[in-house]
């Protein structure tokens, strides 16, 4: 009985030098035995099984400057030669890039095309990304050496200490350590809690930055039956900062104060609960029933305080009141509001426009004083 134990590299030549020593270890070994007990229907010289079969093997492959770019352990490794491709079993592995190991692998079984470019992998994967500590587990893994490509593929799961995720597939480029997840995306984000939902993130992991050029929903629970929900066309979340940056038709509903802020640029910084956007923008208080609008503004969530610029506008649409101003300081809470700059009140019952550079008070009670300096009343018949 003979144990053997194989080291080999798949490719033709090495195919071929292996062929040769395993047939002439058989013969070495058996011809003591061969003249006494001549063996039956024995293989004409020269003609082999075309199928190679090894227990417990390691396979490895290297580039041009003899650096590595995988090695494979398996129990079992089936050649097939007019096939060009090794089928592994039970295996675990390693790959490299630039001779530097990048990824540990393993799964129940696989395949490697002779000229050793290509891994495939299939049931039971674990990838585990060795710069950033990512680890992927899904049903089908391909390593492309010549790209530095890792993809996963199929009821995909990736953990890390900055996300949990899943997806159809992700696309790992080790050298830019970069993740693509692609397909049904759900991401959690571990501090703050926050779940993204889309069909494309961005995920680079050492600057700790998740974007999408694709639509997306953020959510962020504040009980167990409700949640802040953010969304827009594009999106950035800072995994460091805890800021997300929505653009194009982005869209804010907080809970608490039950708010609806849209614009085409929103900042939610949900460490320091802010809420900012340089562009035009829309906030609604469901509660109190009031519109503001202005050119640019930014909130104090836990103060609930609004301050906005530029072509403020502020509707109370209960009572039909109106303030115009160019600067508008928002006090949620108390329902007050400061407004400062060419102030125009209006309201409709009863009739009364006012005017002048100042103005502070209530919309939904419509006692609104104006004052610091000329001030044009205007009671409309």
């Amino acid at each position: 009985m003979w144990c053997i134990v194989v080291k080999i590299a798949i490719n033709p030549i090495a195919v071929g030098i292996l062929s040769v020593i395993l047939l002439s270890s058989v013969g070495a070994c058996g011809r003591g035995n061969q003249a006494q007990n001549p063996p039956k229907n024995s293989t004409p010289t020269g003609q082999i099984d075309s199928n190679l079969t090894f227990q417990n093997v390691t396979s490895e492959q290297v580039d041009e400057q003899g650096r590595l770019l995988w090695k494979v352990k398996a129990k079992q490794a089936r050649y097939t030669p007019d096939q060009k491709i090794a089928q592994i079993q039970d295996l675990s592995g390693e790959l490299f890039q630039d001779g530097k190991l990048v990824f540990r692998i393993s799964a129940k079984r696989g395949e490697v095309q002779q000229d050793g470019r290509k891994i495939l992998l299939k049931d039971q994967i674990v990838a585990t990304d060795t710069q950033d500590g990512v680890v992927l587990k899904g049903q089908e893994l391909e390593w492309q050496t010549k790209d530095n490509i890792l993809i996963v593929r199929y009821n995909l799961t990736g953990s890390h200490r900055q996300l949990d995720a899943s997806a159809q597939e992700a696309r790992v480029y080790s050298r830019e350590r970069r993740i693509e997840l692609m397909g049904q995306v759900v991401a959690t984000t571990k501090d703050p809690v926050l779940r993204l939902k889309a069909e494309q993130l961005t995920w680079r992991v050492p600057q700790q930055l998740v974007t999408t050029t694709r639509p997306i929903e953020i959510t962020r629970p504040v009980s167990k039956t409700e949640s802040d929900r953010a969304t827009g066309e594009q999106a950035e979340v800072n995994l460091k900062t805890k800021v997300a940056t929505l653009k194009q038709n982005a869209q804010l509903r907080l809970i608490s104060p039950p708010l609806d802020v849209s614009s085409n640029a929103i900042v939610w910084n949900v460490a320091n609960q802010t809420v900012a956007s340089d562009q035009p923008l829309r906030a609604l208080h469901r509660e109190q029933a009031v519109t503001v609008t202005a050119d640019r503004g930014q909130a104090d969530l836990q103060k609930q305080i609004f301050y906005l610029t530029g072509n403020v506008q502020a509707i109370g649409q209960r009572n039909q009141t109106q303030l115009n101003a160019s600067l508008l300081t928002w006090y949620v809470l108390t329902r007050q509001v400061e407004a400062e700059g060419n102030v125009s009140y209006r309201q409709a019952n009863p009739p009364l426009n006012l005017s002048g550079p100042k103005a502070f008070g209530k919309l939904d009670s419509q006692t609104i004083v104006i004052s610091g300096g000329r001030v044009v009343t205007q009671i409309v018949p």
